[in-house]
């Protein structure tokens, strides 16, 4: 079986990509589609410390272009919705679906899937949505027990690891600027 892997970030690809290449998929390819990763510094920072694992660990990753205005035109009047976050998952994972679908994958995953940050269930839900949609296998597996180790093995690496989720509403929310 073919897996494309959509990744968030090296740190969260980091756990993930040790568990599925235990399950001996005949191919796991990642890929790094991400316009909601704002500014683009800090897309910037994230690319890089995922191509600095990714030759370390030695697995493809596939890098679109960067096009934060689809991300802005897709959540546009929901920033402050909890609605955003589901759009933003929608709109990645969709994305990845459809980069599988035309290029012979088999399945697609995501490293959001690790986060204990994130609504894990409302993810898995959007994952299989699409799946049926789309017609390519959603694989679903929780990651979250490793999440820990996976920081820790970024740390370890000295690979960045960033604080919020990549939106700059997420930033605006962290840091509480009133």
């Amino acid at each position: 079986m073919k897996l494309l892997l959509h990744i968030c970030c090296g740190p969260c690809a980091l756990y993930p990509l040790k568990e599925l290449l235990s399950r001996k998929f005949d191919k796991i390819t990642g890929f790094f589609y991400n316009p909601n990763i704002h500014p683009p510094s800090e897309y910037k920072s994230r690319r890089d410390a995922l191509s600095e694992a990714s030759s370390k660990i030695g697995f493809e990753v596939i890098i679109p272009d960067y096009k934060m205005e689809e991300y802005f035109r897709y959540v546009l009047s929901k920033e402050d919705s909890p609605e955003r976050c589901s759009l933003c998952w929608k709109l990645r994972l969709s994305e990845t679906a459809n980069f599988a679908k035309n290029n012979g994958f088999d399945a697609f995953t995501t490293t959001l899937l690790i986060s204990p940050y994130q609504n894990h269930e409302k993810i898995k839900k959007i994952g299989e949505e699409i799946d049926g949609k789309m017609g390519v296998q959603f694989y679903y597996q929780d990651f979250r027990p490793g999440f820990k180790d996976g920081q820790d093995q970024a740390k370890k690496e000295n690979l960045y690891r960033q604080k919020y989720c990549g939106c700059v509403f997420s930033e605006l929310e962290r840091v509480k600027i009133k």
